[in-house]
């Protein structure tokens, strides 16, 4: 809805539930639930397009309810092995039971614990209750593992990708299960939309999302698009949400006046509310696994080591000051340009220092995967050690390839980048983790050290970090600052915060650079 003159937004204000104003480019934005209470009083003005008069049909003929719990419960036969011999664990079990208590819920058990196995035990029973359709959104590069869990469960859900998702569900009724769900933690993001607009269609049975990072960055406004996506009532009022949870307020910069969200409030009460319908557990609590244990490797360049990274520096930066003035990019970005500029230029110093720990660990008869941001220090690292290398660059059934190479033993070091080697693989085979430098969030962090930390490992898991000079000091503090905040929110206890922000801590990095 698009009206502008006052006294129909006096009208629309008083419209229950409430709506939303999108500004004068988006109009109105209303839940479902509202539609009759706006024919009523505007319909007349507003013409109702075909797709919305077939999700109002919808609305007023809703599909039969399904089953009480106990019953979902006795179908999902939670007892007996799967068809392919497997016995689903206790806390498989327990999620799926958990899972059928809902309509709309958030499986944030960390990696590791089998989400996967678990939804599918879930659905399996609720398509035995019904017939219903069951779609999983997965990033490509996962298809084929969600392929053979569900043909363990003699499922054949449809799969769908983040990029290409549909505008419509089967009107028999969907059972929506949603992979990596922090894909869609950007209400910018059209993705995201996407994905909002199927959690509200009137033909969606249930939706079960999957993540374990539910705030990958430690900000609840990550939070607030899953908690839309499952209708929690907190989430019903954007506004409202970011001024309670994320400092949400008005400022004014270079004249224009914007609305701010990127803080963090009152996350003990938004625990609370959450808590029902978000599950995380961790894996030491379930599974008694070996340790993860990180060890901080310290490193110090030579003197002429030195002043050839200072000498590399600042040429990036001297070019960096010849686009500013040729137009081609921002003048008020150069902290973060010096910034990119020493993580990617100290990955390459600190490559004599990754090739001297493989070397150990692999006279030790040990496993290694290495985990970086940047592609090219990885192939490097391979002229030199050989390996196999996961990167974006392969198509999605190579990298798989490759990560059933290295699970098998045909390789023992593996060399991945952050973006595709952190997400869904399974890589329990390795005993040893290198982090050459870490990404901006714990998230991701946490994603990569625990491809390797899960079900199925044998022995304690190392994780290394090696850190060079006050770039890699700055995102570890950032890491760790944002942790806290993940940790008030979904860990088990209470702790205090002492973040500081951005701006200064890339003050001090430029000071002591």
């Amino acid at each position: 809805m698009h009206p502008f003159d006052a006294v129909t937004h006096a009208q629309v204000r008083r419209i229950r539930p409430r709506g939303i104003w999108r500004g004068a480019a988006q109009g109105w934005d209303f839940p479902l639930a509202a539609a009759q209470s706006l024919q009523e009083q505007l319909g007349p003005r507003f013409p109702v397009r075909d797709d919305l008069a077939r999700w109002l049909q919808w609305h007023r003929h809703p599909l039969p309810p399904l089953p009480p719990h106990r019953q979902l419960v006795a179908l999902a036969d939670l007892e007996a092995p799967l068809p392919d011999g497997r016995l689903p664990l206790p806390h498989q079990r327990s999620g799926a039971r958990w899972l059928l208590a809902r309509r709309g819920a958030v499986l944030a058990d960390e990696m590791g614990l089998g989400k996967t196995l678990t939804a599918l035990l879930a659905a399996r029973a609720m398509l035995r209750a019904q017939p219903l359709a069951l779609q999983v959104i997965a990033p490509v590069g996962l298809h084929d593992h969600w392929r053979r869990e569900a043909s363990g469960l003699d499922l054949d859900p449809t799969l769908l990708s983040w990029a290409n998702l549909p505008q419509e569900l089967p009107e028999a009724g969907t059972l929506l299960l949603v992979d990596e769900a922090h894909f869609g933690q950007s209400m910018a993001a059209q993705r995201t939309q996407a994905l909002l607009r199927l959690a509200r269609h009137p033909r969606l049975r249930a939706i079960w999302l999957l993540t374990g990072t539910p705030m990958k960055n430690g900000r609840p406004d990550q939070l607030f698009p899953l908690l839309a996506a499952i209708d929690h009532p907190i989430a019903r009022d954007q506004r409202r949400f970011e001024e309670r949870y994320c400092q949400g307020h008005w400022s004014e910069r270079s004249g224009q006046r914007r609305w701010q969200s990127g803080g963090a409030s009152h996350l003990e009460e938004l625990r609370r509310l959450t808590r029902p319908l978000v599950l995380h557990r961790r894996k030491q609590q379930l599974l008694g696994l070996a340790p993860k244990r990180r060890r901080l490797h310290p490193l110090v360049l030579s003197e002429p080591e030195a002043r050839g990274m200072d000498h590399r520096v600042d040429q990036v930066i001297d070019d960096y000051r010849r686009r500013v003035r040729a137009g081609l990019v921002r003048s008020d970005a150069e902290a973060f340009a010096l910034l990119t500029a020493l993580r990617q230029i100290a990955a390459e110093f600190k490559l004599p220092a990754a090739e001297q720990l493989i070397r150990k660990c692999r006279a030790e008869s040990d496993t290694v995967v290495l985990f970086s941001t940047f592609v090219e220090p990885l192939h490097l690292l391979q002229q030199r050690l050989g390996g196999a290398v996961l990167s974006g660059r392969l198509r999605p059934s190579e990298r798989q390839a490759v990560v059933d190479r290295f699970q098998a033993g045909g390789t023992d070091l593996l060399l991945s980048t952050y973006g595709t080697g952190g997400l869904g693989f399974t890589l329990h085979r390795a005993r040893h983790i290198i982090l050459l430098e870490r990404p901006w969030t714990p998230g991701a962090v946490d994603q990569a050290e625990d491809r390797c930390h899960r079900i199925g490992m044998e022995g304690e898991l190392i994780s290394h970090w090696l850190q060079l000079g006050v770039a890699d000091q700055l995102v570890d503090g950032l890491v760790a600052s944002k942790a806290k905040q993940i940790e008030v929110l979904l860990g088990p206890r209470r702790l205090s915060l002492q973040r500081q922000p951005l701006p200064a801590l890339l003050t001090r990095c430029l000071q002591d650079a």
